[in-house]
């Protein structure tokens, strides 16, 4: 009897400890930062805030975009003016875009200029705020398969000249899907960006920003299974996509939803999008054009996040938000971000 009691004592623990054990295993260490993405830094109380809050301990903050100028010569573009220096416990993390064009017609000299460049404009501008002892870079660029072997190359010369920096590349959710045709960069990971997913240019009703259907398609099993570690990008912007004559005319950068609202500006059209009623030059709109807001909606994230979560492997993860504004996080509690840190962990 004792020797009964005794087994169904032990087996009992054993499912209890079996319980713990999965539940470590689901634990995942989940480390919140941000992407700053505009042209000039100065303090902000609020965005010092989120910062602060989520002890986040750096800051992806673009440097430049590099484009081909009118010589077709690699050029830096609306590169950032720091007005303060960030602060003391934040490290950065420089990030420079690519156009993907730059890419093409390159030869090994062009590319080895072209990452010396790079490195020496990054140093300027890390020192400028503050952080000549920057320790990670990250390289943004939607390469595809015909620029593929002079983007690696570029990274493999980049990675040498940064002497020991912890070397990243942002991912494209069709960069993961189609891992033969566009190949894995020589990083040391990647980041991958689950926003800008749909067709930003396509008339119609969508939300090329967040889409759940649209992520399915490509951000599943290929996400575990990725050769080397993969953080997460989310998105929190939103933006106002002008079509005219059924045709993109671009994004109008200062229209916001107060704007679109204005009924003596915009008439809400049946097909959902706002139809402006007058020339409205101060946001580059001309009378009949059609506007389609797109937003990241809370709820959406969410939901993309419990997607995501239950594919990426279960390592320590940074999740950087896009991105740091006081305009956007107002639409944000830090609450809302909390949980979707939490649905990762």
């Amino acid at each position: 009897m004792k020797c009964k009691i005794l087994k169904a004592f032990l087996a009992g623990w054993g499912v209890v400890f079996l319980t713990l054990l999965v539940g470590c295993k689901q634990k995942r260490e989940v480390s919140t930062s941000f992407y700053f993405w505009k042209t000039v830094y100065q303090d902000n109380k609020t965005e010092q805030h989120y910062l602060q809050h989520f002890n986040s301990k750096e800051l992806y903050v673009r440097i430049m975009d590099i484009d081909n100028d009118e010589m077709g010569v690699p050029t830096p573009i609306a590169p950032i003016n720091f007005k303060n220096k960030l602060p003391g416990h934040i490290n950065i993390i420089p990030v420079v875009f690519i156009v993907n064009d730059v890419l093409k017609n390159t030869d090994d000299t062009a590319l080895k200029k072209m990452a010396a460049n790079i490195i020496r404009f990054v140093n300027g501008k890390a020192a400028q705020a503050g952080k000549q002892n920057y320790t990670a870079l990250q390289i943004d660029c939607d390469w595809t398969a015909t620029t593929r072997q002079a983007y690696f190359s570029l990274l493999k010369e980049i990675k040498l000249l940064s002497k020991g920096k912890v070397l990243s590349a942002t991912l494209r959710l069709h960069q993961l899907k189609n891992q033969e045709k566009s190949g894995v960069p020589p990083v040391d990971k990647v980041l991958l960006m689950c926003y800008n997913m749909g067709n930003l240019r396509k008339y119609g009703s969508q939300n090329s920003i967040l889409d759940l259907a649209e992520l399915k398609k490509y951000a599943n099993k290929n996400l575990g299974l990725y050769t080397m570690p993969v953080d997460l990008g989310l998105p929190l912007f939103s933006w106002a996509v002008a079509f005219r004559n059924n045709a993109y005319a671009g994004i109008s950068k200062k229209l916001n939803k107060a704007n679109l609202a204005d009924k003596n500006k915009f008439n809400f059209t049946s097909q959902g999008f706002y139809s402006a009623k007058t020339d409205l030059p101060q946001f580059g709109i001309y009378k009949n054009d059609e506007i389609r807001y797109e937003e990241s909606k809370f709820e959406e994230i969410k939901e993309s996040t419990a997607y995501l979560a239950k594919y990426i492997a279960n390592k320590p993860l940074n999740l950087v938000f896009y991105h740091l504004d006081e305009s956007i996080l107002k639409n944000f509690s830090t609450h809302d971000l909390e949980e979707i840190n939490h649905i990762l962990r």
